[in-house]
């Protein structure tokens, strides 16, 4: 079975209905209910992961099961650099791109790799002063990996398929 295709922008238009067609995904297979809050907190952070990692986001998400075997999909397109293709690869169970499974797959995904650009963390600006930042406080923008933690322990799988601008997030949870 194959849920409905909800979309998500950046607002969070589309959440609460991606949760409602999991919920219904979870109550059509027969899921008791704390099963069913599992498959719910699957979705919840895959979808916050999704959002913490590229930032503006326009998704579409769907729930796909056969059984007691569900997935949950999510794909979406982001402006790619260095980090960020890290960082989607690291909160995958295998820590590689999906997409890059076979001969052309893993060319493309070598070219793209030498072709990214580093994200550029410092930007000098001539009128900066030195003074201008002593003695205050910088405020760390760092991601904390929550989302990425709560999802490895509840879900079974998780997949990532990295091809140009499209990204594609799949969880996989069997009851």
């Amino acid at each position: 079975m194959k849920s409905d295709v909800i979309t998500i922008d950046n607002q969070g238009k589309g959440i609460d209905a991606a949760k409602l067609e999991t919920e219904k995904a979870a109550q059509f297979r027969g899921l008791d209910n704390k099963q069913s809050l599992r498959l719910q907190l699957c979705a919840e952070e895959m979808l916050s992961l999704a959002r913490s990692v590229t930032g503006e986001m326009e998704a579409s998400f769907w729930v796909e099961s056969e059984d007691k075997h569900f997935e949950l999909h999510m794909t979406t397109k982001t402006v790619m650099d260095k980090l960020k293709r890290e960082t989607l690869l690291a909160a995958s169970t295998s820590g590689k791109n999906e997409a890059a499974k076979t001969f052309l797959g893993n060319l493309r995904n070598a070219f793209v790799e030498a072709m990214i650009s580093d994200t550029d963390k410092y930007v000098y600006t001539p009128d900066l002063n030195i003074d201008d930042t002593a003695n205050r406080y910088i405020e760390s923008e760092e991601w904390d990996q929550y989302e990425q933690s709560v999802l490895r322990a509840v879900a079974d799988g998780i997949k990532v398929s990295i091809v140009g601008k499209t990204v594609d997030l799949t969880v996989v949870k069997d009851f």
